[in-house]
């Protein structure tokens, strides 16, 4: 790997501490003060980097902790009785898992590491009680939430209702945006998961997101090298997704440049 793709791809130092966190305006301790910071670095625990492949939970183990991703990726997935895996999820820095257990206090998903990963452990009984004493992380923790089922909802249209070529370009377009987010190029980065994952994830198979990679490929819109992507024309990726393109408006125009 070259050092520009080094450049474009290799995560930031973290330091430990939330405050000095550079994923602290995504994760829970934003709009936090810099006081309640340290009572909620307190009850955070620093867990060892995850191997690739290794899980960080598994489905039905008992929800004690939900988790955010300091470093690398981790895709969620449930397995059926057959032993067949389905992918629900890829999150990034910043984001948070296991948040779908505390209904019922075991966790409905497995997570497991696309590549070495840090994690940050905050153990709920911990959280809550503090949550119920600050105010702006309760309603920073239901706002992740909200997201949360937001996005899920939005998966799920998408899946239902597009072609394979738009499920693609805006999977694309999320990545782009989400590690854009995180400080990393919006253009050229590597993708952590297998081009078999992004197919399970979105119900396709995994020669049509190899000949859908091919046809962007063809039609200039990108450029892949193994796991390397390099997106050319994102205006026309947004055309193929068959979504509004941000730098249409004048507005956002200004924010991107």
């Amino acid at each position: 790997m070259s050092s520009e793709t080094k450049t474009v791809l290799t995560l930031k130092r973290f330091k430990v501490a939330c405050g000095d966190c550079s994923l602290n305006t995504l994760c829970l301790p934003l709009g936090m003060a810099a006081d309640d910071l340290g009572r909620l670095d307190a009850i955070i625990e620093r867990k060892r980097p995850l191997a690739r492949t290794e899980n960080l939970y598994h489905c039905g183990e008992q929800f004690d902790a939900i988790y955010a991703v300091r470093s690398g990726s981790l895709k969620t997935y449930a397995t059926s009785e057959h032993g067949e895996e389905q992918i629900l999820g890829f999150h990034l820095p910043g984001e948070l898992v296991g948040l779908d257990a505390i209904a019922d206090g075991l966790h409905p998903l497995s997570a497991q590491a696309l590549e070495t990963t840090s994690v940050c452990e905050i153990p709920f009984d911990k959280l809550e009680s503090l949550s119920a004493q600050l105010p702006s992380l309760q309603h920073q923790l239901l706002r992740l939430m909200s997201l949360e089922i937001h996005d899920d909802q939005k998966t799920m249209t998408a899946l239902a209702q597009k072609s394979a070529e738009e499920r693609l370009a805006a999977f694309l377009i999320s990545l782009s945006t989400r590690l854009q987010q995180r400080g990393f190029s919006p253009n050229r980065f590597n993708l952590s998961m297998s081009r078999g994952d992004i197919a399970n994830y979105l119900g396709l198979a995994l020669e049509t997101v190899s000949r859908v990679f091919t046809r962007m490929q063809n039609d200039g819109l990108l450029r892949v090298e193994r796991k390397a992507v390099e997106l050319l024309d994102q205006d026309r990726l947004y055309a193929y997704a068959g979504t509004p393109c941000p730098s249409a408006s004048p507005q956002s125009s200004r924010h991107s440049s």
